[in-house]
């Protein structure tokens, strides 16, 4: 099949690209500097040009702080954005498969999320996405919506890398244990979106790390896993506000039963990131192999 990945420059389309060509498909890539998807009529040009056969969108307003000063401009990326998209993908034929996240829930329940739960965004971020989901709904009845969180892999800033870092330059780090959630490395995501972007069920799919955990536990593996002598201290989240409201439990299940799109556990994604960083550490210093 030929997909068209937006955002192709990003984390997760740096990983998308070739795990999708890897697969056997064609595949377009395109980043901000190639499409405006807040442009519609633009959009809708550019993608009747690529004729895909499905379009997969990980394009977004993702500084969730940042989102809560700027909504209306984070609204236009995540939320017209999407629908834009969406138009566009409709009038070709093509399925559309757009990336959300736990952040469209309350993070307040003590049970995992399904996708039938009921959203209730508490920041601008959140909201975005949110609205982006009900754009795509609304503009292309053959859609995929798929909401993952705690994102991290090569090619783009994340947790996992800053944690390393820090711990690099630190005998002591202090991070939240009051914030629980699924993390999600995008060498396990991105073949679980092109099976979405190439198979025929429609709808909400959440597609997450299996398993769960706090950022303070998903610190303190991602150290020890690496040697360091760092120690990690568990802190609150009222220790260190943000601008922008983070959901205190936001663990994503499925109930799709077979439909469902299952990931590994999200020690086995840390342990495929860590050797992963580390060959290509490994090349980078020495060259190739």
């Amino acid at each position: 099949m030929r997909l068209l990945v937006i955002g192709a420059a990003g984390m997760l389309g740096h990983t998308l690209v070739p795990t999708a060509r890897a697969a056997g498909h064609e595949v377009v890539g395109r980043d901000i500097d190639s499409i405006d998807i807040t442009d519609a009529s633009a959009t809708a040009a550019i993608v009747a040009a690529d004729a895909p056969g499905a379009v997969i969108n990980c394009a977004a307003w993702t500084d969730v702080d940042g989102a809560e000063e700027h909504e209306d401009r984070a609204l236009r990326v995540n939320g017209d954005g999407a629908g834009n998209l969406a138009a566009a993908a409709r009038a070709v034929g093509a399925r559309i498969v757009q990336v959300s996240t736990d952040y469209v829930f309350p993070g307040d329940a003590h049970e995992p999320y399904v996708e039938s739960d009921p959203t209730g965004p508490q920041g601008a971020y959140g909201r975005t996405k949110l609205a982006g989901e009900q754009a795509v709904a609304a503009a292309a009845p053959d859609h995929v919506i798929a909401r993952t969180a705690w994102l991290y892999g090569a090619g783009g800033k994340n947790f996992v890398d800053t944690m390393l870092a820090l711990g690099a330059e630190r005998d002591e780090v202090r991070v939240v244990d009051d914030q629980v959630g699924c993390p999600t490395w995008t060498g396990h995501l991105a073949p679980a979106l092109v099976q979405l972007a190439t198979g025929t069920v429609s709808g909400v799919f959440h597609v997450a790390g299996a398993g769960h955990c706090s950022w303070f536990d998903l610190a303190r593996e991602a150290l020890a896993a690496t040697g360091s002598t760092c120690r990690v201290e568990p802190t609150t989240t009222a220790e260190f506000p943000r601008p922008a409201p983070r959901p205190a439990f936001s663990v994503l299940q499925s109930e799709r039963g077979e439909d469902a799109v299952h990931l590994p556990h999200w020690r086995e994604g840390l342990a495929g990131f860590l050797a992963d960083r580390a060959g290509s550490t490994t090349t980078t210093a020495g060259g190739p192999r």
